[in-house]
């Protein structure tokens, strides 16, 4: 059976890259938004050079190293913020994160998550994050393995897609769903007609 690996939401995200800013680190901050927006691996990641990214066309060259291929990836519009807003001369040659190896993240990564009293995650858990946000969106397995580089959809299936636990989640077979803000977006017009 496969261990169930936690993955990071966008909050607990948002909190890392709070604390990281505060902490006067925009690279760590933009390399957790990079991790979660692009389902990068913490390798691929370290290893991009400002000539592989393109802030015009908010895409970034991905060499896989897993599986020794390279992938385009859209840049999400805060991963693309947070990229500008690292303090570099953006040379081509240059890595974008200025960590030489994904080893070289762990104690600051570590050291930022103690501070904000977040549950203690990996960079790993960034991308798992991203595969499972997607699923949960409702985005097929296929196209979630082709954006974040996975070579299969059954690799996907196999860690990344946990089952909800909430038995209510049926009600969305009949157009409803209970648990959503009270609105009038489930009455039907005669019932409108009524409550006004």
């Amino acid at each position: 059976e496969t261990k169930v690996k936690e993955p990071a939401t966008r909050e607990w995200v948002q909190s890392f890259v709070d604390q990281a800013l505060m902490d006067g680190l925009p690279h760590l901050a933009a390399l957790c938004l990079f991790l979660f927006g692009t389902g990068a691996r913490i390798g691929e990641a370290v290893a991009i050079t400002w000539g592989a990214v393109d802030l015009n066309a908010k895409t970034v060259l991905i060499n896989q190293g897993k599986t020794l291929s390279e992938r385009k990836s859209h840049i999400p519009g805060p991963v693309l913020a947070a990229l500008t807003n690292i303090p570099t001369n953006r040379a081509p040659d240059e890595q974008v994160f200025g960590y030489l190896v994904g080893q070289n993240v762990g104690q600051t990564w570590d050291a930022v998550i103690k501070r904000v009293g977040i549950v203690r995650l990996t960079p790993h858990s960034c991308r798992h994050g991203f595969a499972t946000t997607m699923l949960r969106a409702g985005f097929d397995v296929k196209t979630v393995a082709k954006l974040g580089g996975w070579k299969d959809a059954a690799t996907v299936l196999k860690y990344y897609a946990h089952a909800m636990d909430d038995p209510t989640l049926t009600d969305a077979l009949f157009g409803t769903n209970l648990t959503q803000a009270d609105t009038d977006n489930h009455l039907t017009n005669r019932k409108k007609r009524i409550k006004r």
